[in-house]
């Protein structure tokens, strides 16, 4: 095109930790060159679930195990309330079974009510221990959970996805009971949980 420069696309990408770029491409006498990009290549995937250049800061970890003398305990982690309790899920599986490992063939669909976050998170993961102990549920997949406030306080929906307990699958641990002690949820960045499990 004659007459200067022109912009030929202009987008605002959104990725994790609230980090947002401008791109900009521009048309140079016929010649595309880069404008207001950051000193190296991002890469954006299609679900915007991560976001990776060179030097930056790595995708977020789902959660992680802790050193404790007797019991389980562990963080989870979420850029929302809700993709940390579905962490705190699977952290909680992990003490017992590879849940990666875990097919999606039964479903179970669970709703809980507290008066506070921080009992939905002990009531939400009691229903997973109860569905194991009861159907020999291994829960490999937490989907649509949703956190709601309430008159009365706090309700949650989710889809658990997994599988029957059968020879195919090896259990490693024993998860007793979750309890409130040392539990926490912190809103830093994100959202951080501690639980500390009975096994």
């Amino acid at each position: 095109m004659d007459g200067g420069p022109t912009i030929r696309l202009a987008k605002t990408y959104a990725a994790p930790y609230a980090l947002r770029t401008r791109v900009a491409l521009y048309a140079m006498r016929g010649k595309p060159s880069m404008a207001l990009l950051p000193s190296a290549w991002l890469t954006f995937r299609a679900d915007w679930g991560s976001m990776s250049r060179e030097g930056a800061r790595p995708a977020m970890e789902r959660y992680r195990i802790l050193p404790h003398t007797a019991d389980g305990k562990f963080q989870a982690f979420g850029r929302t309330l809700e993709e940390a309790f579905g962490n705190a899920a699977l952290a909680m599986a992990s003490l017992m079974w590879d849940w990666e490992k875990v097919g999606r063939r039964v479903r179970h669909f669970i709703h809980v009510k507290a008066i506070d976050r921080e009992q939905l998170l002990v009531k939400f993961l009691s229903e997973i221990i109860f569905l194991f102990g009861t159907k020999s549920f291994l829960l490999g997949r937490v989907e649509g959970l949703r956190i709601r406030p309430e008159f009365s306080g706090l309700s949650l929906e989710a889809l658990l996805e997994g599988e029957v307990l059968s020879d195919a699958h090896e259990l490693h641990g024993d998860v007793k009971a979750v309890t409130y002690h040392d539990l926490k949820i912190e809103a830093c960045d994100g959202f951080t949980v501690q639980v500390v499990v009975d096994m």
